[in-house]
């Protein structure tokens, strides 16, 4: 209330000041305190990282091993060169929290409800089959059935930092198996709330108190009271965001501080992660609730680049914190045992993942996809790990173990996706036998090859004037879709002669090169000049080096895809302006002359830098002069 009315008094230089004064104490200050040689302590974290992290990137692992490893060597069980890792960890799991927030931005409610069936069922499918399993198996091993469950129940979660990481730096977070990765994962977030109401009745001393909420003001509440105040808070947060946010938002802009921004920014993160936490919910599905809820904001843009450093630095903070964890010692002790495990571990949640997979109509490459991303443990383990040994469901030793076998799985998990996408699938692609081309018979005075952004203006065009003309496209969807509009087009690469000959190029009198692709274009050009030496060619030029190419090549009608459209933009802002348009349009009309005059003149020396330079700087004294002469 004190911080609300103080807004109203001094609305913006107070709210920054607390803000940034708020974020100091709760975030920074931990850090701080943690080590005496805090600055030393900075210095190693950065330094290793820069070194490490550049050399997995570079034999494409992914910075997500490298933080690993650099976890491993600077922590306790490699140089010591940083202690307390669980201290660390429990500041750097922040990060997780604002990945999620951000993954809540970029999605759309009708997006989520899309993939409702994928998370409530694919989800709980998922963890559920994993509990069952891995109990099962560690009973066998002769288990007591309280300690199997909680080992069941923390080995079935992934890890949703690092998925998520994974899937994004591989350009697989869009795809199918992305979308359900994520699904799978957001539930696995929820799950974590009743997996922790379930632990403390696994107790073996029956005297254990019941895990409470976080906050002692809500101790005393019974359960019906206490899911009351849980869907109070997330209705609050929701309400807040949809209604309240926007006016705060613009009360923070028209300050025109981008560093008041930042400072919103992040309250709004901590803000929410704090109220989550307090009624004994998942800080990291509170953030991403509150994104989901700002997703459709006109600020999404500008919260998304004001965040993304902070959860870039904190995510690589909790990966190392993780690596630290790594008790290595054990590994000497007893490699049989825990690489044995972490393979079970990793072979288990990966066939119970497939076959959900091709459950839920994956293709074998969309499922094998799916299972590798999610087969490893994750961070909520280290926590219910920790729980678990409070409550003596898990004796020190076991946990010690467990988390070792964890936190081995993760750092395989770069591993199993690098094998995906370098061995998997390309083999699973090279099996689609490629589609055939077309049998074209065809003779037209205009051939046009390439229907992409550039051939489509054209094509439309010379359709809307009834010009017959044989179109080539050698990719398939682009020619079911012309078909679908009632258009002829054939599937076919203009670099084939045969393709060509079939497309009626001995007879043609125009071939239009529309190709994106400029080594293709002039592989076509080439081979069009030996064949066909009396076909007229116009070709799309993708920039100035390309034209120059073309015009090598003996093709001098091009044209440059952007150039029009800019100079068409130049007009109209200039017309918006105030200018006339008459005298606009006669200037555009002059530059445009003057510029291809100008190109055409660089030819000569366009692999000469200095008198390239010089005829630039000619070419532009001469263009300032003609446009003051035009007045």
């Amino acid at each position: 209330m004190l911080l609300l009315l103080a807004m109203f008094i001094r609305p913006y230089m107070f709210f920054a000041e607390v803000t940034c004064y708020s974020f100091f104490l709760t975030v920074i200050c931990p850090l701080v305190a943690m080590d005496a040689n805090f600055l030393f302590s900075v210095f190693i974290f950065l330094a290793s990282a820069c070194l490490v992290v550049p050399l997995a990137s570079r034999f494409k692992l992914g910075s997500v091993l490298g933080y690993l490893v650099v976890g491993l060597l600077i922590g306790p069980y490699g140089f010591a060169l940083i202690h307390n890792p669980e201290r660390v960890m429990s500041f750097a799991e922040f990060g997780v929290v604002m990945m999620l927030f951000i993954i809540g931005l970029e999605l759309e409610p009708s997006k989520l409800w899309r993939l409702r069936h994928a998370i409530l069922g694919l989800g709980s499918l998922q963890v559920l089959l994993s509990i069952l399993v891995i109990t099962g198996i560690l009973l066998y091993f002769n288990y007591r059935w309280q300690s199997s469950l909680a080992i069941g129940m923390a080995l079935a979660l992934s890890s949703t930092a690092m998925v998520l990481k994974m899937l994004e730096e591989k350009n697989l977070l869009r795809t199918f198996e992305g979308e359900f990765s994520f699904a799978v994962l957001l539930f696995q977030d929820i799950a974590v709330i009743p997996i922790l109401i379930v632990l403390p009745l696994l107790a073996v001393n029956g005297d254990i108190e019941p895990l409470q909420h976080a906050s002692p003001a809500l101790s005393d509440l019974n359960k019906w009271q206490l899911a009351l105040v849980d869907i109070a808070a997330i209705a609050a947060v929701i309400l807040t965001g949809r209604y309240l946010s926007r006016h705060l938002f613009i009360m923070v802009a028209k300050t025109n501080l981008r560093e008041l921004f930042t400072a919103f920014s992040l309250a709004l993160v901590v803000g929410t992660a704090l109220l989550m936490d307090i009624i004994g919910l998942s800080p990291a599905l509170g953030a991403f609730v509150a994104g989901l809820v700002l997703a459709n904001s006109e600020y999404k843009r500008t919260l998304e680049s004001d965040i993304e450093p902070f959860k870039g630095l904190l995510l690589g903070l909790f990966f190392i914190s993780v690596g630290m964890t790594m008790n290595i010692h054990l590994i000497r002790i007893k490699p049989v045992e825990i690489f044995s495990a972490v393979a079970l571990l990793i072979v288990i949640k990966g066939i119970v993942l497939y076959l959900l997979g091709r459950l839920f109509k994956l293709t074998n490459l969309q499922a094998l996809g799916f299972a590798m991303a999610l087969a490893q443990g994750g961070e909520f383990a280290f926590v219910l790990f920790q729980y678990a040994q409070g409550y003596t469901v898990l004796s020190e030793e076991r946990v010690r173990f467990f988390t070792l076998v964890v936190a081995l799985s993760m750092s395989f998990a770069p591993l199993l996706m690098a094998l995906y996408q370098r061995l998997i699938v390309p083999r699973f692609v090279s099996t689609i036998p490629p589609k055939a081309y077309d049998d074209i018979q065809s003779e037209h005075d205009i051939i046009l090859a390439g229907y992409g952004r550039f051939g489509q203006t054209i094509g439309a065009f010379l359709n809307a004037q009834k010009i017959p003309h044989t179109i080539l496209e050698k990719d398939p969807e682009r020619i079911e879709l012309l078909r679908k509009f009632g258009y002829q087009g054939y599937f076919g690469d203009a670099s084939r002669l045969d393709l060509l000959k079939g497309a009626g190029a001995e007879k043609a009198k125009v071939l239009i090169i529309a190709i994106a692709d400029i080594e293709s274009s002039l592989e076509i050009v080439r081979m069009v000049r030996e064949s066909f030496p009396d076909i007229t060619i116009f070709a799309r030029a993708r920039n100035r080096r390309h034209a120059w190419e073309l015009d090598k090549a003996g093709v001098h009608n091009f044209r440059r895809e952007v150039f029009d459209a800019s100079l068409a933009m130049a007009e109209d802002i200039m017309i918006h302006l105030g200018y006339k348009e008459e005298l606009v349009r006669r200037r555009a009309r002059m530059y445009a002359r003057h510029d291809k005059k100008t190109l055409k003149e660089s030819f000569r020396v366009f692999e000469q830098e200095p008198e390239l330079i010089s005829l630039a700087m000619q070419a532009r004294q001469e263009l300032e002069l003609l446009l003051e002469e035009s007045d």
